[in-house]
């Protein structure tokens, strides 16, 4: 096992019992990890944008990152702001626009590449922080705290996600072959890609009769494969489209806060477009 290797799966051991507990407990205790894990992948983002002199707007880009989960959350736990939400969010939506292009105005000179880094405090917020709160919205649509159905709904996808990747990898490796994205990821193959969609698959069989089943919840075995394939590719499309960002600031990993993993945009990278996906799905299969 190299170095590497063996730092991720070390630091598995510890991240995984801990989110295990986490998303079983819910309620504000989850939403506030996940705020701030929201504010490091936005701070990340920030950082990627800055080593092409795109400064953006920290202040404004942290509010956002923080303000999105909450207000997810308070709309599926309180009915007063659900309802205050469906009536006003177009209204806060241009409101927070507004507040946008005040800001660069008043911070950004011409010279100093307005027009992205306004693009940039919109977009890094509601890529780091929008993104992932649907793991939020999974875990409350149906169910309270100290749920082991709501926590298992998660879990589906981040196992699959998982064993996607670590598919991919090893199978790549072993098969070789043409280059999935040479120009963004050259360690990547097809036939490593390939292996993770089948890997994806090989979970439903196993998660069915052994998780969801015993807990009660109904997911018929076409469902949950549809559900397993989609994951297995769009989350190698997220993991490509983190690695384009990265290529374009000239880094490899987005910071070196994880042992093994780099930073926040490297570990969830693929969970960032399979959480909104799935919560799609789910509500489209009358799951949530």
């Amino acid at each position: 096992m190299d170095a590497n290797l063996f730092r991720r799966v070390a630091f598995a051991l510890v991240a995984i019992p801990a989110a295990l507990g986490l998303v079983y407990l819910g309620g504000v205790i989850l939403l506030g990890v996940v705020a701030f894990v929201a504010v490091l992948g936005t701070l990340e983002a920030f950082d990627l944008a800055a080593r092409n002199q795109v400064a953006a707007l920290r202040p404004l880009g942290i509010l956002a990152a923080i303000g999105v989960p909450a207000l997810g959350f308070l709309t599926l736990t309180d009915p007063v702001t659900d309802a205050f939400v469906a009536r006003w969010w177009p209204f806060l939506a241009a409101l927070w626009l507004l507040v946008l292009l005040v800001g660069v105005l008043l911070r950004r000179r011409p010279d100093q590449r307005p027009l992205a880094a306004a693009a940039v405090t919109l977009f890094a917020p509601l890529y780091a922080g929008a993104l992932p709160a649907f793991l939020v919205v999974i875990r409350h649509a149906r169910h309270g705290p100290a749920s082991w159905a709501g926590t298992m709904l998660v879990f589906f996808p981040l196992v699959v996600t998982w064993v996607c990747d670590t598919a991919a990898m090893f199978g790549g490796r072993a098969i070789g072959g043409p280059k999935l994205a040479p120009t963004v990821s050259p360690g990547k193959t097809r036939s490593g890609a390939a292996a993770g969609v089948v890997a994806a698959l090989l979970v439903v069989p196993i998660w069915l009769p052994l998780v969801f089943t015993p807990l009660g919840i109904t997911v018929t075995p076409w469902h949950a494969l549809v559900i397993a394939a989609l994951i297995g590719v769009v989350g190698q499309v997220g993991d490509l489209a983190e690695s384009l960002f990265k290529r374009e600031a000239g880094v490899k990993d987005s910071s070196r806060l994880i042992p093994g993993h780099g930073g926040v945009l490297d570990r969830f990278d693929s969970l960032y477009v399979v959480l909104p996906l799935t919560a799609l799905l789910y509500r489209a299969f009358g799951i949530l």
